[in-house]
């Protein structure tokens, strides 16, 4: 992969896929034409997540521990005791997701202690704590590679995202919940019944879905289908789209083996060498990377925006996931500076916010993809 790395965007996404042998890399799609953008609310520090209420309101995370209710472009606080949570870094509240019954949300932040998963009950613009769903995810005290991003699946369980926290033992150690994506019951925080490691004596263990990974960013659910797709951040090249297995291994290791101490970043992404049964990117940046965040399917395409390279990403897949072609809308490139969340509403827009933690909007895209 490192021999192929690019000089320039268009050879990024033309060239820097990452196919199976024999395959075709995808090619850069023209730029959708009659999309619409929508200022839907401003005002924002480095909004995280967008959770979508009964009544037609919207849920904002800001990474600065606060959390605002947006309706008919109204931006209101919401009273919510957060005094737990650590905000450095990367670290702080983050991703959230509002449960089936519109009442109750579960978020994720920082603590001094660790990253965990907490569910809140909201009535009207005041939030109370229902309990802690999930504690013990590992987290770096400069709050480096935190993740973490929760998610429904479909059959009711929660995936949740999590980064290696710059430590590198954890994306390869079953034990950690860090550098993994998780699979658990949204009620008990425990791992789901059927996980891949569900027989494991360890707790942690039957809670991973896949590991192997450095700072997953998003996680998404293909509709009409049982594929599963994570965005993830590269070191300083490859940041991939990576279509998930129950028990996988994605071949993250700056431990190398375990064999050293520190967090050797010059290690692939992918390790296939010292881990030939590691699954392949259906997708990767090459260089440089776009520090690609949460992804969502809109009109059949899998969306993903992007912080350093300031975008959103339509990926074509076929039928199998693999990736088609890529395009970037031009309202969406560079236009409001780094991008974050990425939710489909229910009326079928994409929302998406910007992070760049000044006066972030809330946006509202439609039109055809």
């Amino acid at each position: 992969m490192r021999a192929l790395v690019a000089a320039g965007l268009v050879l990024v996404v033309a060239a820097c896929a990452a196919p199976e042998p024999g395959g075709n890399a995808p090619s850069k799609a023209p730029a959708p034409a009659g999309l619409k953008i929508d200022e839907v609310a401003g005002g924002f520090e480095h909004a995280w997540d967008v959770g979508f209420l009964p009544d037609g309101s919207m849920l904002v995370t800001e990474r600065p521990a606060r959390m605002k209710l947006v309706k008919n472009g109204q931006v209101t606080p919401v009273e919510v005791d957060l005094s737990d949570v650590q905000v450095r870094g990367e670290g702080g509240l983050m991703g959230m997701v509002v449960h089936p019954d519109g009442k109750r949300f579960t978020a994720c932040y920082n603590t001094a202690k660790d990253v965990r998963l907490v569910t809140f009950r909201l009535d009207g613009t005041k939030a109370t704590k229902v309990k802690d769903l999930l504690t013990g995810m590992p987290s770096n005290p400069s709050g480096r590679h935190s993740g973490c991003r929760p998610t429904l699946a479909p059959d009711g369980t929660m995936f949740v995202a999590t980064g290696d926290i710059a430590q590198g033992r954890n994306p390869q150690d079953r034990t950690s919940l860090g550098g993994k994506v998780l699979r658990i019951d949204p009620e008990t925080g425990e791992g789901a019944k059927d996980n891949p490691f569900a027989s494991s004596a360890n707790a942690n263990e039957r809670r991973i879905y896949t590991y192997g990974h450095r700072n997953v960013q998003g996680v998404v659910f293909r509709p009409n289908s049982d594929q599963v797709f994570s965005s993830e951040h590269g070191p300083d090249v490859d940041d991939e789209v990576n279509l998930l297995k129950a028990g996988a291994n994605y071949g993250w290791d700056p431990s190398k083996g375990g064999t050293q101490g520190g967090y050797d970043e010059d290690v692939p992404m992918t390790d296939l060498q010292r881990f030939p049964d590691a699954v392949p990117a259906v997708w990767s940046s090459g260089s440089p990377t776009e520090a690609i965040c949460q992804a969502a399917f809109w009109q059949g395409k899998l969306a993903i925006t992007a912080l350093k390279g300031s975008k959103l990403m339509l990926f074509t897949l076929d039928d199998a996931g693999k990736v088609q072609n890529v395009s970037i809308p031009d309202q969406l490139n560079d236009r409001y500076g780094r991008l974050r969340a990425a939710r489909t509403g229910p009326d079928g827009a994409l929302y998406i916010t910007s992070s760049n933690g000044t006066n972030d909007k809330l946006l509202r895209l439609t039109g055809a993809a």
